[in-house]
């Protein structure tokens, strides 16, 4: 497509979700319109109080966001989006918003399934991808890929078109990421053999046991690889060492728990695997610049609108 044509007709699309979504959202909330596909809207700048950790893609049609993966951080615009696809402890930040001028976002859940379907139909041999791309990504937006996000958001309003349309367009939406270069990145996903897909299965086990004291020798042998090839992988795919993971992991939910259920910091690091109160404060601070009770102090002076689906409010 002709350079300029592109322009305008992202120029167009975009024009058109702003005004989608400031009819769909008056006000600021986190809407769930279907399962996995939200869209949002603040009027002040704000962090993410949880992680997310199911792979998704991530559109800002107003304002400006960063995501937050260990010491790397990722930045993104209306010209930009952001893909990860394993389950990584992310966390947002809207870094431009207010009242005259709202930050409005999309995130749409990447099922494995479907992306499995449209992967195996779109490319020949997905286990020929690139070993080791990092599992997520910020790339300019193309007028293809954003053309079909107008169009599921179009059906928003609409359930009865939305449950017939919706699993097409976002097919759709998987294509034009493969088109965008995102084949081994949303490989991670569905090939069965190679390190990538050892990672993949390596994250879902430090997550369910990120309380535990962090055995790497017997993690390693457990996915068939050596200490130091089992390092070299994990960091090339996730950007963040086996240990740092592990904190994050234990951190974030020792954040959770402070804040929703009110739990005082000592009793929260203890709950997620710290023996010393004293290393605990100092990760945290590490992590999040304040210590607990400060922390925390603030956050509640600053907390988003709750989650809430288009029938009614979810936990987040």
């Amino acid at each position: 497509m002709n350079g300029k044509i592109e322009r305008l007709k992202i120029q167009d699309r975009n024009e058109e979700l702003l005004a989608r979504m400031s009819y769909l959202l008056p006000q600021d909330a986190i809407v769930e319109f279907s399962p996995g596909f939200f869209l949002s809207r603040l009027t002040k700048p704000t962090e993410s109080t949880q992680p997310i950790y199911q792979p998704c893609l991530c559109f800002v049609v107003q304002g400006s966001k960063r995501a937050l993966l260990g010491n790397e951080v990722y930045n993104y615009d209306p010209g930009h989006y952001l893909v990860f696809t394993v389950d990584l402890p992310v966390v947002f930040h809207v870094d431009k918003a207010s009242e005259d001028e709202p930050y409005f976002g999309i995130r749409l859940n990447l099922d494995p399934a479907v992306v499995a379907a449209v992967l195996l139909e779109s490319v020949p041999d997905p286990s020929k991808s690139e070993a080791n791309v990092k599992a997520i990504d910020v790339q300019a937006i193309d007028a293809d890929l954003l053309d079909a996000v107008v169009r599921l958001v179009r059906l928003a309003d609409s359930p009865d078109e939305q449950r017939l349309l919706a699993p097409l367009v976002t097919r759709e939406i998987i294509y034009r990421l493969l088109a965008n270069g995102q084949a081994s990145r949303l490989g991670h996903m569905i090939t069965s053999v190679g390190e990538s897909h050892r990672i993949s299965e390596a994250v879902g086990y430090l997550r369910a046991r990120f309380r535990e004291p962090l055995k790497i020798e017997a993690i390693a042998r457990e996915f068939g690889m050596s200490v130091s090839g089992f390092h070299h992988h994990f960091k090339s795919v996730t950007s963040l060492s086996p240990l740092q993971f592990q904190k994050q992991m234990r951190l974030q939910e020792a954040r959770r728990v402070m804040l929703v259920e009110d739990m005082d910091a000592a009793t929260a690091g203890f709950s997620v695997g710290y023996e010393d109160a004293s290393y605990f404060s100092r990760d945290y601070k590490r992590l999040f610049g304040a210590p607990p009770q400060h922390d925390i102090a603030n956050l509640r002076t600053t907390l988003p609108p709750q989650y809430s689906t288009a029938s009614g409010t979810v936990e987040s």
